[in-house]
């Protein structure tokens, strides 16, 4: 359960879909977008190969039950970035610190420290006005092999 609320609380405003063909004249640059404070409105993660197993299995939330918790973070201009599990009480676990930066107008990578593992991944990130989606192929179970994908939807809070 507490590789969930990591993964949670660490990929709230990274996200879901992936490169664009075509420019949209009304984004802003994603270093400029990603500045601010996220919630996780949505997370599916796909394990393929479940902790070295033969299973697969699928963890996926969409937060609509307002008495759980939220996954939240704020991106600083200089590169640090917060992230957080905001309980219904309003208080604040598992906080970790990371840096971010942006790579052309679609990739987002974090580095970050949890529970003594480093964790350094890849976001393809898709803007929509004050929300993002973002995926992330990664080994979120801490198997040893890079093949689960994350997908998240984030929405600008204040």
């Amino acid at each position: 359960m507490k590789i969930f609320f990591f993964i949670i609380i660490m990929s709230f405003s990274l996200i879901f879909l992936g490169c664009k063909n075509e420019k949209n004249t009304n984004e802003k640059k994603l270093k400029d977008f990603m500045v601010g404070k996220w919630e996780t409105q949505y997370i599916k993660i796909e394990y393929p190969t479940y902790q070295k197993t033969d299973s697969s299995f699928v963890f996926e939330d969409d937060f609509s039950n307002p008495n759980t918790g939220r996954a939240q973070s704020e991106y600083l201009n200089d590169g640090t970035f917060t992230a957080w599990f905001k309980n219904p009480d309003s208080t604040r676990i598992l906080e970790t610190k990371g840096t971010w930066k942006t790579k052309g107008q679609d990739s987002l990578f974090v580095n970050y420290q949890y529970s003594g593992n480093k964790v350094q991944a890849w976001y393809s990130i898709q803007q929509k006005d004050n929300q993002f989606s973002g995926v992330a192929i990664y080994d979120w179970d801490i198997d040893g092999t890079k093949d689960d994908t994350l997908i998240m939807k984030s929405k600008r809070i204040q």
